[in-house]
Parts: structure tokens; C-alpha cells; sequence
């Protein structure tokens, strides 16, 4: 198969921006010229001077399913990643079942490869007794360790029990850092309130850093490689700026960077997640996190409720946002105003989380990497439409903001699974592999 990009503006690894042809040939780019004059290609695509840029990876989403799939499963869930030019994903354990094992674990392979129009892979969840697991567990990007914010088996927030997943594994560790026992002492003190806007006080940024702090004792003591889910707070990023070692990387997503404790008023529920939403100087210092390093990457936390789960009373209201489909406009959007660059947005968005899980030949457009590639129209904007949203949930906190950069092709493996508004449903991503030994940290 032998497809032709021709007239883009295509981003090459050292950030410049050059016109003219791709060639892909069995799912591989193999020719990057002004012009390509190939024999007997089977498709040619006009991009008409639009930016091809490599296939987001998002490094942290909940798909729901199994158990959850009246919220999203795993076929919407990768629709609304293709059209939101996301080309890879890594998935979260806090199904039902839950991906504690290597049986669930396969499970879930199974299911994305008769399912998914996207790559593909996924985290075994840590619980108190499952040490054994997590030690033979083979095709997991990462152990997923929740400190705080979950109920149940997944519940990890012992440090003793915490300190033996850290010595005795060897997989990358991902943890929600948020401390269970000041999540739980100051909820006390609202019991019986439903204003939501009290979860970003009760789930305060003490209750971040604290864990925080203790995942990167841990981390340290046993030089072992961790990764910091969804950043919220100012103060874990001035903690990492003071002592974040080689082997350690961190993320944030598009909401904690872009909205803030004012959208509560206007957003009520759907404005809540965990870790919460704070302060408007928090996301300034998010954004600095970013510019300096101190934060290595983006991801999404897509974590969909229906519009009738997020109409309950706090805090019967569940916390999580979408955000598959507009987490590259609104970075995109972001770099229009000033507040980044192209290269960036790339970096962050694909180079780093390719870097930092093991992902090889993806991240980047060169010759004889995959053809994972997103082709965004940077000349016009449109609004954020509810009835056009692919993802089950059929809704996002950033409706009717007016955004540029969205995708109108998305190239997975060198197959089309989204243009001009429509997903292709025969094409499949692959299950993603991971080769940890690739991130220099040692």
C-alpha cells in the first residue's frame, strides 16, 4: 500500500516546518522530498498546505471498559481519539473487571484489537496483593499505583505496602499522587455540603504534594522509574524543580493548564476531577513547569460520566472530564495566542510520551518511522460542538470554545481512520510495545 501526502507543511524532528510530499509505503514513511513522483500509488492525498504532524500519544485515558461501557468503551473511546488526532493511547486499570492481572490484562488486548481504529496499550493496576502480578506481568506500559481519590482494591495508599511495590518491581511505576488520609480528614469537615466547588479544597494541594513527595522518596531510595500523573499544584512543581531525578518525568493536562477554581461557577460538576481544578497562579506555574522542563508531557485524563451521573449532587457527582478530542486544538489554539510553540506542542504532546514509555519509531516524522500522522488546518478556527463529539459521554467542559488546529486527517500505521469528519471503520491500530531500557535514566 502506497500513499502520497502531497503539499503539506510537514514538522521534521529539529522543529522546522518543510513543503512538500510524504510517502508512506506499508504503514512506513519512506520518502520525504519537494516533490515525490512514486509509480503506482494506490492513494493520494491534497493536504493543500495544511501541517502533518506526528499522531498525538496520550498517555493517560479511561476507556471504561469492561464494566463501564454505558460511559465509553473502547471503540468510541479510539473514534474520538482519531478525530482528535491522537494515534496511540495508554489505558487505565479502574474497570470492572480491574486490570490486576495478566488475564485482564490480555483480556483487554483481545478486546482493543477487534475494536480499536488506534494504537493501543495498557497499565496493570497495583493492589495490596498483587505483588506477584505486577513481578511477571508481560505487555503493560506501567504499574499504576492510585495514592489517594479510589475506593476498593486499588486503593493504595500504605506506605509500607507502597515502599514493597517500589523495591521489589521493576516496571515503570505511574502514580496519582494525591494522600488518601488528608483527602478523608478534611472531608470531614464539609460532610453534608454539595457546593462542588468545595472538592478542590477538600482535595487541596497539601494533599498533592504530600504525596507527591512520598512517591519521589520512594522513587529515589530505589532508583526507580516513576512517572507523576496529572500535575495540579504549584507547589509540585517547585518540589520537582528543587530535586527531580533523570528517571523521573511528570505530565499535565490541557484542563488543569487552561481551566481553573473560577470555571466551577459556570461548569459546576463537569468542572470537577481528581486531582481537582485550582487556582488560576497554580495554572501559570503549570505552564512554567512546562517551559522549563520540570514537566515533561500532556496528556489527557479522558475520564467520561454521562451527563445524568454528573447531574447528581456533590458529592454523589463523580469526578472526570473527556478530552481525547480537543486536547490538540486547544494546545494548538494555545500556541496561536503566544503561550507556546509548534515544537513544543510536538514535544510534549509526542516526542516525550514516546520517549518516556519505550515507543519506538513513533513521536517523530522521519523516514522509516511509522506513519502515525495528524494533518491540522492552522488557518481556521471552529467552536467546540457538543453534537459533533465522537467520545459516549457526548460532551466537554470546553464547549463553545472557538478552536484552531483540528484535525482533518489522522494517519494510523499508514491507514486512514479519520478524514473530512469521518472515521474509517476498518482501519485497526496495533498493541504497543515497550521497551523501558530505551529511557536513559541510569
Amino acid at each position: 500500500m502506497k500513499i502520497c501526502i502531497r503539499d503539506a507543511r510537514i514538522f521534521l524532528p529539529e522543529g522546522s516546518l518543510y513543503q512538500g510530499d510524504l510517502l508512506i509505503e506499508n504503514g512506513t514513511i519512506s520518502q520525504i522530498d519537494r516533490r515525490v513522483d512514486s509509480p503506482h500509488l494506490d492513494e493520494v492525498i491534497e493536504a493543500n498546505g495544511q501541517v502533518l504532524l506526528p499522531g498525538v500519544i496520550d498517555p493517560q485515558v479511561h476507556f471504561r471498559e469492561p464494566g463501564k461501557e454505558h460511559k465509553e468503551d473502547l471503540q468510541t473511546g479510539s473514534h474520538a481519539c482519531a478525530r482528535g488526532g491522537v494515534t496511540s493511547f495508554l489505558e487505565m486499570p479502574n474497570t470492572d473487571p480491574l486490570t490486576i492481572s495478566q488475564a485482564t490484562l490480555d483480556d483487554k488486548l483481545a478486546r482493543a484489537a477487534s475494536k480499536c481504529v488506534v494504537n493501543y496499550g495498557f497499565f496493570i493496576g497495583a493492589t495490596a496483593s498483587n505483588l506477584a502480578a505486577l513481578q511477571a506481568i508481560r505487555g503493560a506500559c506501567g504499574i499504576k499505583i492510585f495514592m489517594g481519590s479510589m475506593q476498593g482494591d486499588l486503593l493504595v495508599g500504605d506506605p509500607a505496602i507502597l515502599e514493597t511495590i517500589f523495591a521489589h518491581t521493576s516496571q515503570l511505576i505511574a502514580v496519582h499522587a494525591e494522600s488518601q488520609a488528608r483527602i478523608l480528614e478534611r472531608r470531614a469537615l464539609w460532610v453534608g455540603q454539595s457546593d462542588v466547588a468545595l472538592h478542590s479544597q477538600i482535595q487541596d494541594d497539601q494533599a498533592a504534594l504530600q504525596a507527591t513527595q512520598l512517591a519521589l522518596r520512594l522513587s529515589i531510595q530505589y532508583r526507580h522509574r516513576l512517572h507523576i500523573l496529572h500535575l495540579s499544584t504549584a507547589l509540585e512543581v517547585d518540589c520537582l524543580a528543587q530535586q527531580k531525578p533523570a528517571w523521573v518525568t511528570a505530565e499535565v493536562t490541557p484542563q488543569h493548564l487552561l481551566l481553573s477554581t473560577e470555571d466551577y461557577a459556570k461548569l459546576g460538576s463537569l468542572a470537577q476531577m481528581n486531582p481537582p481544578l485550582r487556582d488560576p497562579q497554580d495554572c501559570q506555574r503549570l505552564w512554567e513547569g512546562l517551559h522549563t522542563g520540570v514537566i515533561d508531557m500532556i496528556a489527557t485524563d479522558h475520564a467520561p460520566h454521562t451527563l445524568t451521573e454528573k447531574a447528581l449532587p456533590y458529592p454523589q457527582s463523580p469526578s472526570g472530564m473527556p478530552g481525547v478530542e480537543t486536547a490538540l486544538p486547544l494546545m494548538l489554539t494555545a500556541m496561536q495566542a503566544g503561550r507556546c510553540t509548534l515544537p513544543q506542542v510536538v514535544r510534549w504532546m509526542c516526542e516525550a510520551p514516546a520517549r518516556g514509555y519505550g515507543i519506538r519509531q513513533k513521536g517523530k516524522i522521519q523516514v522509516g518511522w511509522d506513519a502515525d500522522l495528524v494533518l491540522v488546518n492552522l488557518e481556521e478556527s471552529r467552536p467546540v460542538v457538543r453534537e459533533e463529539l465522537l467520545t459516549k459521554c457526548g460532551w466537554s467542559p470546553f464547549e463553545g470554545w472557538l478552536l484552531t488546529g483540528w484535525p482533518s486527517l489522522t494517519l494510523v500505521g499508514g491507514q486512514i481512520a479519520f478524514q473530512s469528519g469521518r472515521i474509517n471503520l476498518a482501519t485497526r491500530g496495533q498493541a504497543l510495545q515497550f521497551h523501558p531500557a530505551d529511557f536513559p535514566y541510569i
